[in-house]
C-alpha cells in the first residue's frame, strides 16, 4: 500500500496489523499510536513523530526513518533490518530482540535505550549517544561504532566480534572477557576501572599510546 499520508494526525490511532508497505508518512503524529505487527517495509517516516508508539513485532525493513521521534517507543522483536534511523530520538526506546542488521544508527540520540538480545550486526552507530543503553546479549558483529558514546552502557555479554569502537567514549561502560572480540578501539576512552579487561586485548600494546584514561570520580554522563 503506497498511502501518501504525509503530515497526517494519527495521535493514538489504532493500526495493529496494518500493511503500510511502502506508504508515504514523512512528518506524521503517531504519537501513542498502535502499530504492533505492522507492515512498515520501506515506509517513509523521516521526521514523524512516533513517541511511545507500539512498533512491538513491526516491519520496518528499509524504512527511512532519519530524524525521527521515537522516543519511549516498543520495537520490541521488531524487524528494521536495513532501516536508516540517523539522527532520530529513540532516548529510552526498547529494542529488545530486535533485527537491527545493517540499519543506520549515525548520530542517533539511543540514550538510555534497551537493546538487550537486538542483532547489531554490521549496523552503522557511527558517533550515536548511547549513555546508560543495555547492550546485554546484543550482537555487535561488524557493527561500527566510531567516536559513539557509550559512557555507562551496560555492554556485558555483547558479541563484538570484528566491530569497531575506534574514538569511542567507553568511561564506565560494564564489560569483561568480550571486549577481547573488539576489532578496532584506538582513541577510545576509558575509565581506569577497566584497565583489567583492555590491556588483554592482542591489540592493546599497537594503541596504548592512543587511549584516553579517566579516573572514575571525572565520570558523567
Amino acid at each position: 500500500m503506497d498511502a501518501n499520508l504525509v503530515n497526517a494526525n494519527l495521535k493514538k490511532a489504532n493500526l495493529e496489523g496494518a500493511d503500510l508497505q511502502g506508504a508515504d508518512l514523512g512528518g506524521a503524529s503517531l504519537r501513542d499510536a498502535n502499530l504492533g505487527g505492522a507492515s512498515l517495509r520501506d515506509a517513509n517516516l523521516w521526521g514523524a513523530n512516533l513517541a511511545r508508539a507500539n512498533l512491538r513485532g513491526a516491519t520496518l525493513g528499509g524504512a527511512d526513518l532519519e530524524v525521527a521521534n521515537l522516543w519511549g517507543v516498543s520495537l520490541v522483536n521488531a524487524d528494521l533490518g536495513g532501516a536508516s534511523l540517523r539522527g532520530a530520538n529513540l532516548q529510552g526506546a526498547n529494542l529488545q530482540g530486535a533485527n537491527l542488521q545493517g540499519a543506520n544508527f549515525e548520530g542517533a540520540y539511543l540514550r538510555g535505550a534497551d537493546l538487550q538480545g537486538a542483532n547489531l550486526q554490521d549496523a552503522d552507530l557511527h558517533g550515536a549517544d548511547l549513555r546508560g543503553a543495555t547492550l546485554g546479549g546484543a550482537d555487535l558483529e561488524g557493527a561500527h561504532l566510531e567516536a559513539a558514546n557509550l559512557t555507562g552502557a551496560d555492554l556485558q555479554g555483547a558479541y563484538f566480534r570484528a566491530a569497531n569502537l575506534g574514538g569511542a567514549n567507553l568511561q564506565g561502560a560494564k564489560f569483561t572477557t568480550n571486549f577481547k572480540k573488539v576489532d578496532w578501539f584506538n582513541y577510545a576512552t576509558f575509565s581506569e576501572d577497566q584497565i583489567p579487561w583492555v590491556v588483554l586485548h592482542r591489540k592493546y600494546p599497537q594503541w596504548a599510546g592512543t587511549l584516553k584514561w579517566v579516573k572514575a570520580k571525572q565520570l558523567s554522563a
